[in-house]
């Protein structure tokens, strides 16, 4: 069998070595840190739930049907008649949540050991990108069950971009593709969802990749591994990426998928918070759920969206904030001006505002998925006038740290008294 295998891939090999020198350059000659610890496991387990995606999608497009008249009864039938289609669609909706919960603690953990400075600032950009075009391929596909949820929940956020002046009612119809969102709207966050975004996310991907192997993988201390080599040139606190960190990597996927499955098969709508219960009901644009909240993955930046009250009857100062809020995570790179990378050698003050940075991301995204009852009067006066919702002060004092942590980084970041760096890893 091991000669049969070797002389294929001779054969293969000689016809398009292409193949073997891509191989060679990024797994078993690429160099990578021997001291990745657990926060490393995230990027590949990344890669892993887009496949599961990509795959339990196909299977759905083959059941599901982009009418407004017949998109949730499709569901339905997936869920009820198609042999195998509950877990599908289960697998599906899963791995929505799944993705965005191992892309936030990848982007954590660059935070963490500071993967986003120099000379990885592209890395961290195709990074950024990546994670917008997520958010995107989860809107659009948000609708696709023709829910009440789904239905409200796509109203209210392309109304949003109507608030935008001058410009924002013609771009508002121009996204709904009618005037209101109907049958038009389906059909073209249907093809968005399936094939446009997903392209532009695997061409992302492969750029965040190659850009990333260019200039070499970050490590825990933050420091270059490429300053110490051996006298065949290769680094000498690293190792082949293959087999030793596909390996170990296997060895993540495996715990991940154990714990996936068992969300799958025990609890797969999460109390409502991956599947509400409104979206087991059919869209009724004459009846208004009660309370209108997106998927817990949005949640933060919705609570800054509610957060900022409107000026003169407009909701854009809010919508505004909403989108500098992740905006910003593009300048990161530039606002860092510690002397380390690795928050194993910085100071207080650093340690300090990404803990508080982490525990106002987590309180905006409960505030997002609960409901308010006052969210304050028009105009300016409503940051003195709102004094009966604690949740609405809570959520303006959160969206000023948030912005805190990024427009103050410059200055916390420059008097830090950080830890001189070794000169290998430990």
């Amino acid at each position: 069998m091991n000669r049969l295998l070797t002389a294929a891939w001779d054969w293969f090999d000689a016809r398009m070595p292409t193949v073997g020198e891509e191989w060679r350059k990024h797994a078993s000659e690429y160099y990578a840190p021997k001291n990745f610890n657990f926060w490393y496991y995230f990027g590949a387990l990344s890669i892993l739930v887009l496949v599961i995606q990509i795959v339990s999608g196909i299977f759905l497009t083959m059941h599901y049907k982009p009418d407004a008249g017949l998109a949730f009864g499709s569901v339905e039938y997936i869920m009820r008649d198609v042999p195998g289609g509950w877990l599908i669609r289960y697998i599906h909706s899963t791995g929505a949540s799944a993705f965005f919960a191992v892309v936030y603690l990848h982007m954590f953990r660059a935070m963490l050991y500071g993967s986003y400075q120099q000379p990885r600032e592209l890395v961290w950009i195709f990074g950024v990108l990546i994670y917008l075009t997520l958010m995107g391929e989860a809107f659009f596909g948000y609708l696709l069950p023709w829910g009440q949820m789904s239905y409200w929940g796509a109203q209210v956020i392309v109304n949003l971009f109507g608030t935008i002046p001058f410009i924002g009612p013609d771009l508002a119809i121009w996204i709904r593709g009618d005037y209101v969102v109907g049958d038009a709207t389906l059909n073209r966050f249907f093809a968005l969802h399936v094939i446009a975004l997903p392209l532009a996310l695997l061409g992302l991907i492969a750029a965040h990749i190659l850009a990333l192997h260019d200039v070499g993988s970050n490590n825990p201390d933050g420091i270059d591994i490429k300053k110490k080599k051996d006298a065949n040139g290769h680094p000498l606190d690293g190792v082949p990426f293959h087999p030793y960190y596909t390996v170990k990597d296997i060895a993540g996927a495996v715990v991940f998928l154990a714990v996936f499955c068992a969300i799958l098969f025990f609890a797969p709508e999460m109390g409502g918070y991956f599947l509400e219960y409104n979206n087991f009901i059919p869209a009724d644009p004459l009846k208004t759920p009660e309370h209108i909240a997106p998927v817990w993955y949005f949640t933060p930046y919705y609570s800054i969206l509610r957060a900022v009250p409107p000026l003169f009857n407009s909701q854009f100062p809010g919508v505004m904030a909403m989108g500098l809020a992740t905006m910003i995570l593009f300048f990161l790179p530039w606002l860092d001006r510690s002397p380390v990378r690795s928050i194993r050698y910085r100071g207080v003050y650093y340690k300090s505002a990404l803990a508080t940075f982490v525990v106002v991301f987590l309180v905006l995204g409960y505030l997002g998925v609960k409901p308010t009852t006052v969210w304050g009067q028009f105009g300016f006066d409503a940051f003195f006038l709102d004094t009966k919702d604690i949740a609405t002060w809570v959520a303006r004092l959160c969206t000023i740290l948030y912005f805190a942590f990024f427009l103050l980084m410059p200055w916390y970041t420059a008097i830090d008294k950080c830890k001189p760096e070794p000169e290998r890893v430990t």
